[in-house]
């Protein structure tokens, strides 16, 4: 089902879409945001998560808190390599009047659905390419083509995109990933607010570790 239209420019319950953009057969969660003359198809975006002017996403299931900035491209159309014609009239045969359009390509597509975990950055012009599933934390560069699946907590740029160094130490991503912030309620991000801004990722850990066990 198609999102509903909050054209407002006001976050809220509803995902706030903008007029020139295109939800297709899309599912957006609370607080979303898709602005202007961006394009999803078939895709599921989770809470909180957000795509800024310009992108073009199909065949796509992200988490929650995503960050994507302009120009992103998640899961561009790759063409039949295997068949004796690249051309597109081979499956889009309608448009050119040679019979109805072939059902296995896209099909095939669409089992080639790009993943993306909680928390991910995308940067400005990053494409992300059929298959790949990107873990949570991930922060991809701007201009960057991911052609592989990216570790969670792993800054990876470059074409192709290649790792250059993990965000946090071992210890701080098992925590992040056992504490799971991103599950939280509105109101417990709420309450952690001032630790989101003011404690370092491995001060946070440790208090909100130690919370859990204090309750």
């Amino acid at each position: 089902m198609n999102a509903q239209v909050n054209s407002t420019g006001r976050l809220g319950l509803e995902p706030c879409i903008h007029p020139t953009a295109q939800v297709v057969d899309s599912t957006l969660g609370a607080w979303c945001e898709v602005q202007e003359r961006t394009k999803l198809t078939e895709t599921k975006m989770g809470d909180y998560s957000y795509i800024c002017a310009d992108g073009d996403v199909i065949y796509t299931e992200m988490g929650k808190f995503c960050s994507m900035a302009s120009h992103v491209r998640i899961n561009p159309g790759n063409h039949p390599l295997d068949r004796a014609a690249l051309h597109h009239f081979t499956y889009r045969s309608e448009m050119f009047g040679l019979g109805e359009k072939d059902p296995t390509f896209f099909d095939w597509r669409r089992e080639a659905k790009v993943t993306i975990g909680n928390d991910v950055w995308i940067g400005h012009g990053v494409t992300v390419m059929p298959g790949v599933t990107i873990g949570d934390g991930a922060a991809i560069g701007s201009g960057a083509v991911v052609t592989r699946d990216v570790d969670p907590f792993t800054v990876v740029v470059g074409v192709p995109a290649k790792p250059v160094r993990k965000r946090f130490d071992d210890e701080t991503i098992a925590g992040l990933q056992d504490i799971r912030w991103w599950d939280w309620s509105h109101d417990m991000l709420r309450e952690g607010l001032d630790d989101f801004r003011s404690l370092g990722a491995s001060e946070f850990v440790k208090k909100y570790t130690k919370a859990r066990f204090v309750r």
